[in-house]
């Protein structure tokens, strides 16, 4: 796991913003979920879809990572953010037989979002406990790399 830890920091591009970002999305019962709701948190934000292949390959790890932090008193939530056009019914009978526990947002495909560009699927966004995206990572992830990421933020020794 060495060379993980030597090439970690290539994985995310770090972001700057000035201050936090907030903005809302319905989840697949219509109930709005703000970035807000979760300021404590380390929030990561999934951009996916239903055909992207890297973001079903990754789905199974970050519902692992999701439920882990849960156990663990909640400090990291996974909030996915179907990106596509998809009837409300197909996208809940695909959550259902994917097993996903964490919450899933809707969205229109945008080239832009409050949090930045989506180039690609999977797009992950790592919020920090005050609400200012510190990453960003075109490609899919592990919770590994999301564990060690935040690890590293937390003991001040990610490279800004």
């Amino acid at each position: 796991m060495r060379a993980l830890t030597l090439i970690f920091p290539l994985l995310f591009s770090n972001m700057l913003f000035a201050e936090p970002v907030d903005y809302s999305l319905p989840d697949l019962d219509g109930k709005m979920h703000s970035l807000a709701d979760y300021k404590g948190k380390w929030v990561i934000v999934n951009y996916w879809a239903t055909w992207c292949p890297p973001c079903l390959e990754e789905i199974p790890d970050l519902v692992n990572f999701h439920e882990k932090h849960r156990k663990l008193g909640g400090d990291v939530v996974v909030l996915g953010v179907n990106f596509e056009d998809i009837g409300k019914e197909q996208l809940a009978d695909f959550v259902e037989g994917q097993m996903i526990t964490y919450p899933v947002l809707r969205s229109e495909p945008l080239a832009t979002t409050p949090l930045g560009s989506v180039p690609g699927l999977p797009t992950t966004y790592i919020i920090s406990p005050d609400g200012t995206p510190v990453a960003r990572q075109v490609g899919p992830v592990t919770g590994e790399q999301l564990d060690d990421y935040i690890s590293s933020k937390k003991a001040g020794t990610a490279s800004r």
